[in-house]
This record gives C-alpha cells, structure tokens and sequence, in this order.
C-alpha cells in the first residue's frame, strides 16, 4: 500500500503524523512526503516502525519504501528495487557503498499513528 502524506515543510523539532498504524503491513514500506523530503516508513514485524529518505542516491528515484526487508550481519535492511543495494534501516548507511547512505529519520507510535521527525 502506498501513502502519501503531504506536509508544507519538514520541521526537525516536532513530530509529523504520517500514517495509521494498519496502513503499514507488516514487513513492508509506504512513502510519505514531508516538506519536499520523501520519507521510507517501514513495519518491522508487527510493532517495530523505522523511517529512511525514499529517495535512491544512485539515480534519485523515490522507491526505497518498494524495497525488500531482510537482514545481512544482524542489521535488518531494505533492497533498493532498482540497484540492489542494502540499507540499513536504524542507521541509512549504504552496505555496498557508504557514499549512497540516506538519511535516517525518527519514528514514534502514539493513538494508532505513526509519526516521523526529519532529521
């Protein structure tokens, strides 16, 4: 499932409301878009939520939230559908290239919604 959250702008000191909490399947993505930032929001499990930039470094399309969940040497990642290429979802780092990591953002539950604070 796909949603879209609209902000005016990113505000790195508050919370912004992305999403209900069931408006994330377990062990997948939606894209929400913050400001002109377009946010990742992954569903760990059923109540783990992480959030990186959706956009892929290597060509600037917004997919990393199409991404496949998995693990490589304990760090629970995410495969960008075009590339390939691993990032950790706590950190953004890039496993393959360090110089296409994304931005990690903060993720709290509160009332049945997520909301996400751009780093």
């Amino acid at each position: 499932m796909q949603t879209d959250m609209i902000q005016d702008r990113p505000d790195t000191t508050t919370w912004t409301p992305v999403c209900a909490i069931d408006d994330i399947l377990p062990d997948t993505g939606v894209c929400a878009r913050i400001g002109a930032r377009h946010i990742a929001v992954f569903r760990i499990g059923t109540d783990r939520f992480l959030a990186i930039d959706n956009v892929d470094p290597k060509n600037g399309a917004s997919v990393l939230s199409r991404g496949l969940i998995g693990s490589l040497g304990g760090r629970v990642v995410v495969a960008s559908p075009l590339y390939k290429h691993h990032f950790d979802l706590e950190t953004g780092a890039c496993l393959e290239d360090p110089a296409l990591s994304v931005q990690a953002h903060a993720v709290q539950v509160e009332g049945g919604r997520v909301h996400v604070r751009c780093a």
